[in-house]
């Protein structure tokens, strides 16, 4: 039994939790699986996972830039706040649970076994449950498994260990089944069948804003992109997104950095021993310059990442759809959208985003709210740009406005009710990424409220969800996944009068 469990172990610290060997694993066994020479395994397995190590470097280069000129807000101005951010999060229920549950956090390894397993089972028996999409977001497995552990010691303090390794595991698994199974169809239709999904923090959300991005389009008239819109004079520079993204972070993190002043830059650098902040004796125009100008090189290096590994991941799966999971689909890091749509819409997410955000918490701080939030980069950017993309592709240019200003309002609510509610905020932090700003305060409430009765009620629901899904579309529901070209055909011709 030791040996299992060490093994267990070796492969969640090494691979399970660690997304660019996972996904180099799943590719090798899709193309030994597709019957591919092993040379080309190899292959596809050193590509995937390369590619995947670009994303990353990308896309931690945006949070390491990042995180601190926001966190900087709380630090110089002495503020007893929540940040909003995944990291901060895992953190937080990390210090608390041994002092306010007396658990161990070594149980959410064995409770992301649990929910992984049933995820594989379930997608499985697709027949049965209609789930189409594996979570491969290890990363991401563990934050909420953290936080999912947290919730349910607080609704169900006496539950023992066994009980709420099971429960939480099924609860979990489900809702990575269900919310990566939601994004297939507007994943599908916004990268034109690129043989993937979403598995990430904000998948409710995803489904949500293109369902509700289809609402901006007007009968009988064009609704205009933001691709569409041609800028006039000297504004016509934001129409290359490399340059509109580079002068748009110049602006609204220049503000910021100026706001928190050269002493602070200069502290950080003491601080960190050189490894981020400004030097003494350093410009820190050049600095706010180089900074924010770093926004739009990791974005583009984050393109790159995607575009490398996305193309091997979905080729190989076809051998693992076509043996041990048909009709399936990987669920991957919500960063692969960004090399699909229209690249402002990224840009323009995030800003209407932030603003909304930043509103409310200005709103908070009005009402003398018990908990103050303050904004944690990875919602800002990894939620509502993508909110942005989504909602360009389904209602153009105003949908890619508002709906992320929506989310950005949303997120500070649910994340200020949820973490007083819970019992979270003296520890500084909470995930708080869309799901966990909606989905999980209800879910949350259902099980505080309904007791015992709750965790049926949930789990009735996240059942319930792929069910009706399929109704609503029988004929294409797996066709979509499956022959996405046969798919459009048809959904043309049904709109067209036809068959």
């Amino acid at each position: 039994m030791k040996i299992l469990e060490d093994i267990w172990v070796y492969f969640a610290q090494n691979i399970l939790t660690q997304p660019a060997y996972m996904i180099g694993l799943i590719v090798f066994i899709g193309y030994v699986l597709d019957k591919r020479p092993l040379y080309e395994s190899i292959a596809g397995l050193l590509k995937a996972v390369i590619g995947y190590m670009i994303l990353m470097v990308g896309s931690s280069g945006l949070v390491s830039a990042f995180r601190p000129i926001l966190t900087g807000l709380k630090d110089k101005y002495n503020l007893r706040a929540v940040v909003i951010d995944p990291y901060f999060g895992q953190n937080a229920v990390t210090e608390g649970l041994t002092k306010t549950f007396g658990r161990s956090f070594g149980d959410v390894m064995l409770l992301l076994l649990i929910a992984f397993v049933l995820n594989i089972i379930f997608v499985r028996f697709q027949k049965w449950t209609k789930l189409r999409a594996l979570f491969t977001t290890g990363n991401v497995q563990v934050q909420q498994a953290a936080t999912a552990f947290w919730i349910l010691l607080f609704c169900f303090p006496k539950l023992g260990r066994i009980e709420v390794l099971i429960t939480m595991g099924i609860l979990l698994g489900l809702y990575w089944s269900v919310g990566s199974n939601l994004t297939v169809k507007p994943t599908q239709e916004l990268t034109e069948g690129g043989g993937f999904a979403i598995a990430h923090q904000q998948m409710f959300g995803i489904a949500f804003v293109a369902w509700l991005a289809k609402k901006f389009k007007l009968k009988g008239r064009k609704t205009k992109s933001l691709e569409d819109y041609e800028l006039p004079g000297f504004l016509k520079i934001f129409n290359e997104n490399m340059v509109a993204t580079g002068i748009l972070m110049l602006f609204f993190f220049g503000i910021i950095m100026l706001v928190l002043g050269r002493d602070y830059f200069n502290a950080m650098y003491v601080t960190t021993k050189g490894v981020s902040g400004l030097a003494p004796g350093a410009s820190f125009l050049f600095y706010i310059l180089t900074t924010s100008l770093s926004f739009a090189v990791n974005l583009t290096i984050l393109q790159l990442g995607v575009r490398t590994f996305v193309g091997e991941l979905t080729e190989s799966f076809v051998g693992i759809s076509n043996t041990i999971l048909p009709g399936s689909v990987p669920g991957i890091d919500v960063a692969a959208t960004f090399a699909f749509g229209e690249q402002n819409a990224v840009t323009f997410g995030f800003l209407f985003g932030a603003l909304g955000q930043f509103i409310t918490i200005g709103a908070l701080v009005l009402f003398h709210s018990p908990t103050l939030i303050l904004a944690g980069f990875i919602p800002l950017f990894f939620d509502n740009a993508v909110f942005g993309v989504f909602a360009n592709k389904e209602g153009g240019a105003k949908a890619a406005m508002l709906l992320p200003f929506m989310s950005g309002v949303i997120q500070v609510l649910g994340s200020a009710f949820i973490v007083t509610f819970i019992g979270l905020a003296p520890f500084g932090g909470y995930l708080g990424m869309f799901d966990w700003a909606t989905v999980w305060p209800g879910f949350t409430l259902i099980m505080k409220y309904l007791g015992y009765a709750g965790i049926f009620v949930v789990a009735a629901i996240l059942i319930a969800i792929p069910q009706i899904q399929y109704r609503k579309d029988p004929k294409g529901y797996f066709q979509i996944v499956n022959d996405y070209e046969g798919y459009v055909a048809t959904h043309k011709k049904n709109e067209m009068g036809g068959e």
